[in-house]
């Protein structure tokens, strides 16, 4: 594999070390460097993403109205092969990019400060701004209903129907909370009809370690666009919160440990607000508790859907567990739920 890499980008092997990083559940990535070049190498799973092209003609796109409207924003963009392409394709292995590797630059896989969640949200924030008018009906979709509820609750229902009958019985109090909050559900269907809400460029996908930071902690940049679409504003924001606010993510099985921190969530609406004042609606900007009710939300539900149909998409590295996965996110929702009244949208 790695030898028809180098080749096609004519990288000489016998000075190069290649070294995997990170801890993505999706992509396998590896830094490829020597004493003068520095890469990222990244395999793309198409499993996921059944049209990497796709991918590629969105970053294309975005990167070109960035470069000509505001040519001094920090945009990775995939270093292209010796006879021109941007996607390596490998028989029987799949889609290979390279990017070049940002000096002095770190990821991290856990907030632990709320300024980390305020730079995050702030870059987040400027990257729509700067796209506000890009003409997001150029972006092409990467992930089909990705972040449909609809969809995902019709998907609830049908597990309802056909799932594990023992599995069944087990979730009925999980599956009681779901449907006695299904008004989440209407709200997006709202939305969705409502042209106070902004179709933008969204990322989908705004967990942490998407971000790049200097080694003073100050953000540089955005990363990973696999998910770069059009969406709303409550799919970034509430992707922050949901996984920003607790100091546990979702594999916690102490659900003790689960607490909505409000300085995080400040954080979060402060630092996306830094950039997206002036963009969002006055009827957006009282959306900022519901965007994570709608990101917990939807994440319950596919987590319990899955465990219900015997863990087919998720799949399961021990019994129950997207059920534990599934009672996670339940009991954050609860935890913001039970602050929405004290959490303001008010910066």
């Amino acid at each position: 594999m790695i030898e028809e890499i180098y080749s096609a980008y004519n990288i000489d092997k016998d000075k190069f070390e290649i070294t995997p990083i990170g801890n993505g559940l999706i992509n396998q990535t590896w830094r490829v460097k020597n004493g003068q070049h520095d890469y990222i190498l990244q395999r793309i799973n198409t499993n996921v993403f059944k049209s990497p092209e796709a991918i590629a003609h969105n970053v294309n796109v975005v990167a070109k109205y960035l470069q000509q409207k505001y040519p001094s924003y920090l945009f990775t963009v995939p270093v292209k092969a010796v006879d021109g392409r941007e996607l390596i394709f490998l028989e029987g292995d799949g889609y290979y990019r390279l990017t070049n590797y940002v000096k002095n630059s770190h990821t991290i896989n856990t907030v632990e400060e709320a300024a980390q969640a305020y730079e995050a949200a702030r870059l987040f924030g400027q990257f729509t701004k700067l796209l506000s008018d890009f003409p997001v009906a150029e972006l092409q979709i990467t992930l089909s209903d990705f972040h449909n509820l609809t969809l995902r609750y019709q998907q609830f229902e049908e597990a309802l129907q056909s799932g594990d009958g023992a599995r069944l019985n087990e979730s009925k109090e999980m599956i009681d909370f779901i449907k006695a909050n299904k008004n989440i559900v209407d709200t997006y269907e709202n939305i969705l009809q409502n042209p106070a809400f902004k179709l933008r460029v969204t990322h989908h996908d705004t967990k942490i370690s998407n971000v790049l930071f200097d080694d003073t902690g100050k953000g540089l940049c955005v990363i990973d666009l696999d998910t770069l679409m059009p969406g709303y504003f409550i799919s970034d924001v509430g992707d922050m919160m949901r996984t920003y606010l607790s100091p546990v993510n979702e594999e916690e099985k102490d659900f003790s440990k689960i607490v909505v921190r409000d300085e995080y969530f400040k954080a979060v609406w402060k630092g996306y607000m830094s950039e997206m004042a002036g963009e969002l609606s006055e009827e957006e900007k009282t959306h900022c508790v519901y965007a994570g009710k709608f990101m917990i939300y939807m994440q319950a539900i596919r987590f319990l859907t899955d465990h219900l149909k015997n863990d087919i998409y998720y799949g399961a590295k021990y019994e129950g567990h997207n059920f534990v996965r599934a009672g996670n996110q339940v009991v954050l929702l609860q935890r913001l739920i039970e602050k929405e009244d004290t959490l303001g949208c008010d910066i």
